[in-house]
């Protein structure tokens, strides 16, 4: 067990020093696999479990969600969904930071990534905050959070990690996360209006439209209501296992796409390919070295060790959970979600079905968590992505707008440890 915590302190150190996440974990797994049982198993080993990895079926998944998250992205439905939102709530004061919110929700039902939601939302939303009085710290960290719902929302890349790993059904994770995704978008709606009630000048009122124009810009949005219905729909019903119903998607996302004027040339199409497959190659280069760190740890006994340990410490289910729930904050500072994922649950496997943790529920619950850390100082990733597409907000405003929103996912964390039905009753009602 020594070990593989002297492996966790090198990679947190090669982290925090620049080297990419994926360099970092493969040179911590590959050289411990060396140190235990050589060179040659080291590269048996590594290869063996990156073939085996890039020809399993179930991460074909992956690809196919980055692909219709690209090809509405460059639809311009992220914009509509915007115009959507505002439409209906930029009238009230702090309307626009109600409106960024509800469009993060909307692009997350079709997207499935924490960052790309942010970047995505942060180009389309903070604009108009902006020219109507918002201030810039609370503009960017209610995108900054709403950014979160990316990977809670299903479709959900991390998601489907969680399931891989776990060996969960991914489509009764998708319908998990469904209640808590609607109640996190319902706490961070209800922070952004309590901000701008004690701020005002946070957030002044937009301008009112005519019931028709509401109805014309809910209209535009109709491509994405369609798609979430009919991927998590299908997956509900059981006519769809979730790789198929990611392979619908992107077919009505390319279709969609072609109505609206876009994809009817190969440079367009060009775009499109070219994004999803720098993304898929990031995914899969930390899914990949994730797995032969796994190896080493499983080598050194660590989980095996760990489970007795915490046996032995009767901290109980919930004891349990909170601990991981600790670790999984402080590294989320760090880290993107599934590399939070594939370091922490092969680790704590074990000891969670010792103590009858029920997965369904912890996997929603970690992916909370995971939020949390996305949007916590000093390194939230989120913070960091909006900051990079406007860099004239500071970091530090960023950070203080963020604050009221990590009270609610605490609260929203909070509510799924109270009351677990909220990540159950839709799970239960399916079987």
């Amino acid at each position: 067990m020594e070990l593989a915590l002297i492996g966790f302190a090198v990679l947190l150190f090669l982290a925090f020093v620049g080297v990419p996440l994926a360099f970092a974990t493969l040179a911590v797994g590959f050289f411990g696999i060396m140190y235990m049982r050589g060179l040659d198993a080291a590269l048996a080993v590594s290869s063996q479990w990156m073939v085996d990895t890039a020809t399993n079926y179930n991460l074909s998944i992956i690809p196919l969600f980055v692909l219709m998250g690209a090809l509405i992205h460059r639809s311009g439905i992220s914009k509509d969904l915007f115009d959507a939102s505002y439409a209906w709530f930029g009238r009230f004061r702090g309307g626009l930071a109600l409106s960024g919110v509800l469009s993060c929700a909307g692009f997350a039902a079709v997207c499935g990534s924490s960052l790309a939601t942010a970047a995505t939302m942060t180009r389309v939303a903070i604009p108009p905050m902006r020219s109507f009085g918002y201030n810039d710290g609370f503009s960017a960290g209610t995108i900054a959070a709403g950014g979160t719902l990316g990977i809670m929302i299903p479709p959900s890349v991390p998601l489907v990690i969680y399931g891989i790993v776990a060996g969960q059904d991914i489509g009764v994770l998708f319908i998990a996360a469904v209640l808590p995704g609607i109640m996190l978008v319902c706490l961070f709606m209800l922070v952004a209006a309590i901000v701008t009630t004690i701020r005002p000048d946070y957030g002044p009122a937009g301008r009112a439209m005519r019931l028709a124009d509401m109805l014309r810009a809910s209209y535009a949005t109709w491509p994405v209501i369609i798609l979430f219905g009919v991927v998590l729909g299908g997956i509900y019903s059981g006519i769809f296992t979730p790789t198929e119903a990611a392979g619908v998607g992107c077919a009505g996302a390319f279709v969609f796409g072609v109505f609206r004027g876009h994809f009817l040339d190969l440079e367009s199409l060009r775009g499109v390919f070219e994004e999803t497959v720098k993304t898929t190659a990031m995914i899969f280069a930390i899914v990949f070295t994730a797995l032969i760190l796994a190896q080493f740890v499983n080598l050194t006994g660590m989980p095996h060790e760990l489970r007795e340990m915490i046996l032995g410490w009767g901290l109980g289910p919930i004891g349990l959970v909170l601990m991981i729930c600790a670790i999984c904050v402080l590294l989320g500072m760090v880290f993107e979600s599934i590399g939070i994922l594939l370091l922490l649950i092969p680790v704590f496997l074990p000891a969670l079905g010792a103590v009858g943790v029920d997965l369904i529920w912890f996997g929603i619950l970690v992916i909370i968590v995971i939020e949390l850390g996305l949007i916590s100082p000093p390194i939230g990733m989120n913070v960091f992505t909006v900051k990079a597409v406007a860099p004239e907000i500071p970091l530090g405003s960023i950070f203080m707008g963020v604050l009221p929103y990590i009270v609610a996912m605490v609260v929203g964390g909070v509510l799924i440890l109270m009351f677990p039905q909220i990540a159950t009753l839709l799970p239960d009602a399916m079987r």
